[in-house]
């Protein structure tokens, strides 16, 4: 079986997996705690089976990840090669993203090869618990490998709330994840398809920015509701940089239903819906063969 675009109404770009098969967390129990808290989510934690059954009585088809934070947390995520096997097994709902620690040099260019072969149809980066610059030239390797896999990347934007209301903010940096440094990578790596994940805050016109100059830069709207959305981001998605936009839920930190049913709200003409909820995400992923 394979993903049926047709039968699918929307395409989530933003879905975490906090679990594998065996019951390993993708993080320390108090930071999933703090980020539960932070957005008075009552999800549960899902595993790759249990969240593509999510998604298939809903009609939606999920981008699917976890992120990689061994060196910064002392925690190793939740298996990726579990991930990709439960995403071949779902995979008329699933397209599975890998992860690698860029902290671990030329050891996460060849997981990133390695997560690639096993069948990863993209990265996910979250600089602020990763606790890397992306825009640092020591990363420049890892991002120009994923360059030549022609596979695309998903970065975390703006504030987080992982570590919200924690001590120190658990000691993550949330300056590394200003889109504006991602305009470096995008320069240096014009083939890399750049997604800045989520609105921005507090660097909304930053992101547009970069979306705006870079023909390889695109923005996903998940972590927020659409209520929430600037001005300025609600015209770009509407207008400008409506073919460069992303449905994206952030599961489970908020839910598809609520993101589609606050998003339908704004009265977007139907045409830059299509693009946001489905038809830009089947360009960028090559879904349409």
């Amino acid at each position: 079986m394979s993903l049926d675009l047709a039968s699918m109404r929307a395409i989530d770009v933003h879905v975490h997996v906090q679990i594998d098969s065996d019951g390993r967390p993708a993080s320390p129990t108090a930071l999933t705690q703090a980020l539960a808290t932070y957005f008075k989510s009552a999800e549960p934690p899902r595993t790759v089976d249990e969240t593509a059954a999510y998604y298939r009585e809903r009609g939606l088809a999920a981008v699917v990840f976890t992120v990689d934070a061994t060196t910064n947390l002392g925690h190793a995520p939740n298996s990726i090669d579990d991930l990709i096997a439960g995403a071949r097994r779902n995979d008329d709902v699933l397209i599975p993203f890998g992860s690698v620690d860029p902290l671990q040099g030329e050891a996460a260019v060849e997981e990133a090869r390695r997560q690639a072969a096993l069948g990863a149809r993209g990265f996910k980066f979250h600089p602020t618990v990763q606790n890397f610059d992306p825009s640092d030239p020591a990363h420049a390797p890892l991002f120009a490998a994923i360059e030549e896999l022609a596979l695309p990347i998903i970065v975390h934007t703006g504030q987080t709330g992982a570590g919200a209301g924690l001590p120190g903010g658990w000691g993550f940096r949330l300056s590394l994840s200003n889109p504006m440094l991602l305009d470096d990578v995008a320069a240096r790596h014009p083939d890399l398809q750049i997604v800045m994940a989520h609105p921005s805050v507090p660097w909304q016109d930053e992101a547009l920015s970069v979306a705006t100059h870079k023909a390889n830069v695109w923005i996903d709207l998940s972590g927020w509701s659409a209520k929430y959305f600037s001005a300025g981001l609600v015209r770009a998605a509407r207008t400008y940089l409506n073919g460069k936009m992303l449905f994206g839920s952030d599961l489970p930190a908020l839910t598809p239903d609520r993101w589609l049913r606050d998003f339908g709200e704004l009265g977007f003409p139907d045409e830059a819906v299509g693009a946001i909820l489905k038809d830009n995400a089947v360009r960028l992923l090559g879904l349409s063969g």
